[in-house]
């Protein structure tokens, strides 16, 4: 089985979900499921059908989160600056390819921990993978939907 890297917090979360989704919501699924039942007639109790489905995307989300934990590999980042961008690395950047300061803050994950929505993307990502090895001052180049853009990498910190 191919290891997939992760951070240690990213690990944490994916084992809290799995222990939430085991000990919380699937024996909840099973008493609703029970409590359908108990209505009579299944073949068109909506709410039989609607824990039923719901019992299908728990089981298969708690397959795939078993799946990402046990291919799982923590990667360890030092604290403090680092002189080249790493996985688990927090980097700051700015867009130079406009006149206006654009500083954004990534950190660098693996793929299943990703949230570009909290500033936090995949090293496979094409900003990712630009970024790794890299280090403060050098510009990488990216080709994006609205054209070429350019980024300054301004500083890199552990975690």
């Amino acid at each position: 089985m191919e290891k997939t890297p992760i951070t240690k917090e990213g690990l944490e979360k994916l084992k809290e979900e799995l222990n939430v989704v085991k000990k919380v919501e699937r024996p909840n699924n099973i008493k609703d499921i029970e409590e359908a039942r108990a209505h009579g007639d299944i073949s068109e109790n909506a709410e039989y059908n609607a824990a039923k489905e719901k019992q299908a995307f728990l089981e298969g989300r708690m397959n795939k989160l078993e799946e990402i934990i046990s291919s799982a590999e923590v990667i360890e980042v030092d604290e403090g600056p680092l002189e080249r961008v790493v996985f688990g690395a927090t980097v700051e950047i700015d867009q130079v390819s406009n006149d206006d300061v654009d500083v954004s803050v990534y950190t660098l994950v693996g793929l299943n921990e990703s949230d570009p929505f909290n500033d936090m993307i995949s090293v496979t990502s094409p900003l990712g993978a630009a970024l790794i090895g890299k280090k403060v001052g050098d510009i990488i180049e990216l080709r994006a939907p609205g054209g070429r853009r350019s980024f300054e990498i301004l500083n890199i910190r552990g975690t």
